[in-house]
């Protein structure tokens, strides 16, 4: 009697952990409109693509750097690669195209909007930074160092469909209408 007790005491207590850890995670969405940025991002593709002289080289590490993280380092890893757009690559781009200027500016709003959305999970103790979601970071920043600054940040420009379907898979986007 003893052994099913401590059975379904056990059941239970997995099956709250489970349910509070999904709730946290469920609390740090982002909630912005993603079909907007995708099709900005669309809009300029081409032309930021054609500018990149390293077509062989990349800052993201490829899809399956970002695919390894783990759910508790989503909202870390989010939040430091929105960070990384807005603070490097954004800032380092020197765009003389007017129409592309303002679809990448309409972009570095909406991270702006989802880095504040993140943050706000970082006050409430809802974002977590292991050292596994540094360590992705730092690669990602280190790539980034490694290539002239104007190349880097075409480069890392050119690869933001990356990060974005990266986003629509780790994180349940609600469009804000």
């Amino acid at each position: 009697m003893k052994l099913h007790c401590v059975s379904l005491w056990l059941l239970g207590t997995i099956l709250m952990l489970c349910s509070v850890d999904n709730h946290g995670l469920r609390r740090c969405l982002i909630s912005t409109d993603m079909h907007h940025i995708e099709e900005s991002f669309q809009e300029i593709k081409r032309a930021i693509q054609a500018k990149d002289t390293f077509p062989n080289v990349t800052i993201l590490s490829t899809l399956e750097t970002l695919q390894i993280i783990k759910p508790l380092d989503v909202c870390c890893v989010t939040k430091n690669l929105l960070a990384f757009y807005v603070d490097r690559v954004f800032k380092d781009h020197q765009e003389p195209n007017p129409k592309i200027l303002r679809k990448i500016s309409s972009i570095a709003n909406s991270f702006l909007y989802m880095q504040k959305t993140l943050r706000q999970c970082q006050e409430q103790r809802q974002c977590h930074c292991r050292q596994e979601a540094t360590n992705v970071t730092r690669v990602i920043h280190d790539n980034y160092d490694q290539l002239e600054v104007r190349s880097a940040a075409i480069k890392s420009l050119g690869e933001l469909d990356i990060f974005l379907a990266w986003i629509a898979k780790n994180h349940e986007v609600t469009s804000s209408a």
